[in-house]
């Protein structure tokens, strides 16, 4: 694959990388709960403009692949404001297809799909400055998660670390099957090899999370070789992180009120 892989930590040191992963899983979660009540697009479209810069910055994730990531979850963003647009009551705007497109019904789609973006890039932030070891470690020490659930949680996130290089060998291993196929072509994409590599990678993970959550409890309760894992820190710089970004959407959503523009789910009608 071209370009560094969004299911795993990136080799590199920065700002995010170093900061606790209990914190920016909350942070993460803390965020895209309250971002739950406003519907009007601005408010996302605000936190997006700042979270872009930020993580770029803070993670050194380059603006490349910020915009993969983003990218990734275009077409479901997309399809929430279609959606939306055309099945929500409200004034219409326009005529398309014989379906009615609402203000309302932009409104709230526009805001959906903001919401899915800014979601979404904070996941892949999370995802490329998160080692798992050290995820793992975390939840352990700091958010005093049983030993069980802990290495359930290392096991799965190997797993999902690992999904595009499988995906990626599942497809390619599906050209070569194809006698027809001529170097340098490109790879099936007709729904039946789709749905055939997405059936695989499942069936393969699956397996895989299995037996690595074994391995891994086996080490952990002393049934194998031992896992010695370094205590990860915990320091003001976190709460600094936590106060900074939960401080800016709130900052956020304290002038969206007071200039009238936020919108939440009781005023939609």
């Amino acid at each position: 694959m071209n370009g560094p892989g969004l299911g795993r930590a990136l080799p590199h040191d920065s700002v995010l990388h170093r900061r606790n992963p209990t914190v920016k899983l909350a942070v993460s979660f803390a965020v895209a709960l309250v971002l739950l009540v406003p519907v009007d697009p601005w408010t996302p479209a605000v936190l997006l403009v700042l979270a872009l810069p930020a993580a770029t910055l803070a993670g050194r994730l380059g603006a490349r692949t910020v915009l993969r990531a983003l990218a990734l979850f275009t077409p479901f963003a997309l399809s929430l404001l279609a959606v939306n647009a055309v099945t929500r009551p409200g004034a219409v705007l326009a005529h398309v297809g014989g379906l009615e497109v609402t203000t309302t019904g932009l409104t709230v789609g526009g805001a959906l799909a903001l919401r899915t973006l800014l979601v979404g890039l904070l996941s892949v932030a999370f995802t490329l400055t998160t080692d798992a070891g050290r995820l793992m470690t975390s939840l352990h020490q700091h958010a005093r998660l049983g030993p069980r659930a802990t290495f359930a949680v290392l096991a799965g996130y190997r797993v999902l670390e690992q999904l595009p290089e499988r995906w990626e060998t599942v497809r390619r291993a599906q050209a070569v099957r194809e006698p027809a196929r001529r170097p340098g072509a490109r790879l099936p994409s007709d729904p039946a090899s789709l749905a055939r590599a997405a059936f695989t990678v499942l069936v393969v993970s699956l397996r895989q999370g299995e037996r690595l959550a074994i391995a891994l409890e086996q080490r952990g309760l002393g049934a194998g070789p031992r896992t010695v894992a370094r205590p990860v820190p915990l320091d003001r710089r976190d709460l600094v992180l936590a106060v900074v970004v939960l401080g800016a959407v709130g900052v956020v959503l304290l002038a969206s009120w007071r200039s009238g523009v936020l919108r939440t789910w009781s005023t939609v009608g």
